[in-house]
């Protein structure tokens, strides 16, 4: 019985050894010498100097946003390291906000230190995933805020920034938000300076902003950059512009700058995309481009029919599928387009079989304009 606590203490001693670093003689006997204990140079396991440590249940987020508020740079830059982890949680969001951690927060958006100010927008970027943090922007001016980092030296400041905006507008009083506070013509600006990466998250944020309203984006020349970016190496950006024109497109103003501005050719070229995605959005912005006169002839000059009747022979996505059947439900209003659609007729009596319901209709749509007599 003695030998086998002996025993047991000796393992444990062996296994406090590897944090500690104390070592033993190799025979742990009576005649052995007395173990040296040495004080490790690390840090204990699980500990990150990077960040506060956490107070315990209720008091957690309290403590640091205490810590947020300090006039020590150490606290808050570790403050706001730790919060960043915490915001993943939407019930610590919501404690968050109702604590008053979004006003300390504004404030550490005007703080002199880099490091402070990207982990700032990092915690409102993933504050903003859910929606207790969109809905804790709206109501403590959390875009306005933002908007003073714009311009922003620290590439990550900027990116997070776009991020927050970006899931803010996937709410669409958050969309709202944005438009009121007079932030699109300074978006539609930063697509000629910003880094290719954060322009895909614009064009993101715009087009979810233009369907609430594009007045200040048709006044500020957006049609025209839209242009530009089609033309793009880059697929992403390609077609998330040609999904901002679907936004852009939606008000008859809108109609008129996609047709003035000459993009109509451009869209008729990106149907033969190697990207599916952009496929689908250039047949959806000639969906809305062609719905006027001038935008359908446009569209025939392009030669856009035959484009459109291979996205629909091909078996595509569902999206691209739909998009092109009402791109050419549109080219069928003119007597022209008519005349040329007559004989693919058959091509549109197959999608009457398809799974999706919404094809079927505008199957079903695209054979009565085709084969409607005056």
């Amino acid at each position: 019985m003695g030998q086998a606590l002996w025993l047991a203490d000796t393992r444990r001693l062996q296994a406090l050894s590897s944090f500690y670093r104390v070592s033993f003689p190799k025979s742990f006997g009576s005649c052995a010498k007395m173990a040296h204990a040495r004080i490790s140079m690390y840090m204990p396991p699980d500990i990150d100097p990077t960040k506060a440590a956490i107070a315990y249940g209720c008091w957690a987020l309290r403590k640091l946003n205490e810590e947020l508020q300090s006039d020590d740079l150490l606290t808050r830059q570790k403050a706001v390291v730790a919060l960043c982890d915490l915001m993943h949680d939407p019930e610590y969001v919501y404690e968050a906000i109702n604590i008053g951690c979004l006003e300390s927060l504004k404030d550490l958006l005007k703080d002199d230190d880099n490091l402070v100010r990207i982990k700032t927008t990092e915690v409102l970027y993933i504050m903003a995933t859910h929606n207790i943090g969109r809905v804790g922007f709206l109501n403590h001016d959390i875009i306005l805020a933002l908007s003073l980092l714009l311009s922003d030296h620290q590439t990550l400041c900027r990116e997070n920034l776009h991020q927050a905006y970006k899931h803010l507008a996937q709410l669409p009083e958050g969309a709202q938000g944005i438009v009121k506070s007079g932030l699109i013509s300074s978006l539609v600006w930063k697509l000629q300076k910003e880094e290719e990466h954060i322009q895909e998250i614009i064009l993101d944020t715009l087009a979810l902003c233009l369907q609430e309203d594009a007045t200040e984006a048709l006044d500020s020349q957006a049609v025209p950059r839209f242009k530009e970016k089609l033309l793009s190496d880059n697929p992403q950006i390609r077609s998330k512009a040609a999904r901002a024109l679907i936004a852009i497109s939606i008000p008859l103003d809108g109609k008129k700058q996609v047709w003035q501005n000459e993009v109509i050719p451009i869209l008729v070229q990106l149907l033969s995309d190697s990207d599916e995605e952009v496929k689908a959005n250039a047949a959806g912005a000639l969906m809305h481009a062609t719905v006027t006169t001038e935008g359908k002839y446009a569209a025939l000059d392009a030669n856009a029919i035959e484009p459109l009747l291979e996205l629909l022979c091909s078996v595509p996505k569902t999206k691209v599928c739909l998009n092109a059947t009402k791109a050419l439900t549109m080219l069928a209003e003119a007597p022209e387009g008519r005349k040329l659609l007559l004989p693919r007729v058959p091509t549109f009596r197959y999608l009457l079989s398809h799974k999706n319901e919404a094809i079927r209709r505008a199957a079903e749509v695209a054979i009565k304009v085709i084969e409607w007599k005056p």
